[in-house]
């Protein structure tokens, strides 16, 4: 129980502008963090679906480059065309919510004569479905900084609307109720005295 005093009053108030300020503070950083997880969430969207039919049309292209070129030349083009491929994963911040970005040092998909074989040489199939696997990993790498971003996001947001709640229906009201407490009995207390005084006056006269 706080003592009802004028400098316990004022410190109340002061708490409970504060409170107001956090909370406007956390609703235009959840408004924020929403805006960019939409903002995220729908190019992810865009790349799972299109992961998903590039992967289809990528296996029936290497199932004919296989039933063409037959199943130990694939396995020789893809030792031929193996190679080093680097990420770059950096953190960056929005209202002082770290993240990870994921980002490759250099594109995926290459030319067919960069692949290190005579693409001449073979059919068409085997170029398309090296092409088409090359741009699934591209979108793999993004649809990766998708993922870690969107679930750090969604997890903010959802921390963040825990905490406006518990300062919207629990720490404000708390606060709100002590100082008109402390406000009603100081009040009460001042007009005692002003009646005391009062009387004290009349009897003098």
């Amino acid at each position: 129980m706080i003592h009802p005093t004028r400098t316990n009053l004022l410190m109340l108030r002061d708490k409970t502008r504060s409170v107001g300020n956090s909370m406007r503070i956390l609703k235009a950083r959840k408004q924020a963090l929403i805006k960019e997880f939409l903002d995220t969430s729908r190019p992810f969207l865009r790349t799972r679906d299109d992961i998903r039919k590039r992967y289809e049309i990528a296996i029936q292209e290497l199932a004919l480059a296989l039933g063409h070129e037959g199943r130990d030349y694939i396995e020789s083009l893809i030792g031929m065309t193996a190679r080093e491929f680097n990420i770059d994963i950096t953190e960056k911040s929005l209202w002082g919510l770290r993240y990870k970005e994921v980002e490759a040092y250099e594109p995926a998909v290459r030319g067919p004569e960069e692949r290190g074989y005579d693409y001449l040489s073979t059919s068409p199939h085997v170029e398309e479905s090296a092409y088409l696997f090359e741009m699934l990993l591209d979108a793999m790498i993004g649809m990766a900084a998708f993922e870690g971003k969107l679930k750090r996001f969604g997890d903010e947001i959802i921390n963040t609307t825990r905490r406006i709640r518990v300062l919207e229906e629990k720490v404000l009201p708390d606060l709100r109720k002590q100082v008109k407490m402390i406000s009603d009995h100081i009040g009460e207390r001042e007009r005692e005295a002003y009646c005391r005084l009062k009387h004290f006056k009349g009897k003098r006269a």
